[in-house]
C-alpha cells in the first residue's frame, strides 16, 4: 500500500507566536507531494521536516488571508534560486490571479521555470486534479473572503491476484492483469473461473479532507462522508464563540460536530487562537462531541 501522510508545518493562526507557525500542510501519496497553504515561514518548516523542495509537485491556497499566502512567493524564489525546472501547478481562487501574476513579473522574473495558475470556484464542490492514482476536489466553504477546502482521495484500486489460485489453475502470467481487471479466466478444457475465485478484495481507498478557514456549516459534513482524516479549523472555544460568529471561524466544538456527522475516522484540530497557551482546552472541547479527536502541531506526521 503507498504512503499516504499528512505532514503538518503549522496549524496557528494569523497572529505569530512563538508557539506555532502560519498554516501549511504536506499531502505525501506515494511519491507525490502537494502543498496546501503556505503562510510565512513555510520554507524554514520544509528543512525541518527533511522535505526536498524539488518533490512539491502543486500548490494549494484556500484563500487570500495572508497566514495562508504570504510565504508563497518567497517559496517560489527559492525553487528558482535551486534550479527548478518543472513546471509548478498553484491552485488558488480565481482573485488571485492578477496581482500574484504582478508579484511574479516584479518579484520573479527570471525563475526558470513555468508557474501554471489554476483559478478556483470556490463556491463549488469540483474536481480540480486528476492523476493514475488521486483526485483533489474543492469543498465550498464560509469565511470573510472566498475560501474553499480541499479532498484528497484514493481512486479505486485493483483488486490483489490470489497466487495460490493462479498456481491450482495454472493461469498464465499474461492473464493476470486481464484477471485483476475483472475477466474471469477460460482454461484450455473450457472451464470458466470466475476472476473473484482468482483475487482478494483490494485494499480499501484512502481520503483526507482540509477545511481552514470557516465558520461553522451544519451541511458541510455531507461532502466528507466517511473521510479517514478531517482537518477542521478550531480557533476557538465555546466561551468565545462570539469571536468565532464575528470572524467567521469555527469552534472546537464546531469541527467536532462536522466530523461527528461526517463519520470520519479522526479528526485533527487546528488554526489556533494565539490567546490559548495550552490547545489542550481545545482538545477537551472536541473530545466531548468526538473522541477521535487530536491536535495538530508542528512537526507532527498522520499516516492514513
Amino acid at each position: 500500500m503507498n504512503a499516504f501522510k499528512i505532514h503538518i508545518l503549522g496549524c496557528g493562526s494569523a497572529l505569530p507566536t512563538l508557539r506555532h507557525n502560519a498554516s501549511s500542510q504536506v499531502v505525501e501519496m506515494g511519491n507525490k507531494f502537494f502543498m496546501i497553504d503556505c503562510g510565512e515561514g513555510t520554507q524554514t518548516q520544509l528543512r525541518y521536516t527533511h522535505i526536498h523542495f524539488a518533490k512539491l509537485q502543486a500548490i494549494f491556497i484556500s484563500h487570500l488571508h495572508g497566514d495562508h499566502c504570504f510565504g508563497l512567493l518567497g517559496l517560489l524564489s527559492t525553487f528558482g534560486m535551486l534550479g527548478r525546472t518543472a513546471p509548478m501547478h498553484v491552485y488558488a481562487p480565481q482573485e488571485f490571479e492578477t496581482i500574484f501574476r504582478e508579484q511574479l513579473a516584479f518579484f520573479c522574473a527570471t525563475l526558470g521555470f513555468e508557474i501554471v495558475f489554476h483559478g478556483l470556484d470556490t463556491t463549488q464542490s469540483k474536481m480540480i486534479y486528476e492523476d493514475r492514482g488521486l483526485t483533489v476536489t474543492t469543498i465550498p466553504l464560509q469565511h470573510r473572503v472566498p475560501t474553499c477546502g480541499f479532498l484528497f482521495r484514493e481512486k479505486p484500486k485493483l483488486p490483489h491476484i490470489n497466487r495460490a489460485m493462479i498456481d491450482f489453475y495454472h493461469v498464465p502470467v499474461s492473464q493476470i492483469n486481464n484477471i485483476k481487471a475483472g475477466q474471469d479466466w477460460v482454461s484450455p478444457a473450457g472451464d470458466v473461473i470466475p476472476h473473484e475465485q482468482l483475487t482478494t478484495p483490494a485494499d480499501p481507498t484512502r481520503a483526507y479532507a482540509y477545511c481552514s478557514d470557516t465558520r461553522y456549516i451544519p451541511t458541510l459534513h455531507t461532502l466528507l462522508q466517511g473521510v479517514d482524516v478531517l482537518y477542521h479549523e478550531s480557533t476557538y472555544t465555546e466561551d468565545c464563540a462570539a469571536h468565532a460568529k464575528k470572524y467567521w471561524h469555527s469552534t472546537a466544538k464546531e469541527a467536532a460536530m462536522v466530523a461527528r456527522d461526517a463519520r470520519v475516522g479522526r479528526l485533527l484540530l487546528g488554526h489556533y487562537s494565539s490567546r490559548y497557551e495550552d490547545e489542550r482546552v481545545l482538545l477537551n472541547e472536541a473530545k466531548t462531541v468526538f473522541e477521535q479527536s487530536m491536535l495538530s502541531d508542528e512537526g507532527l506526521v498522520v499516516t492514513l
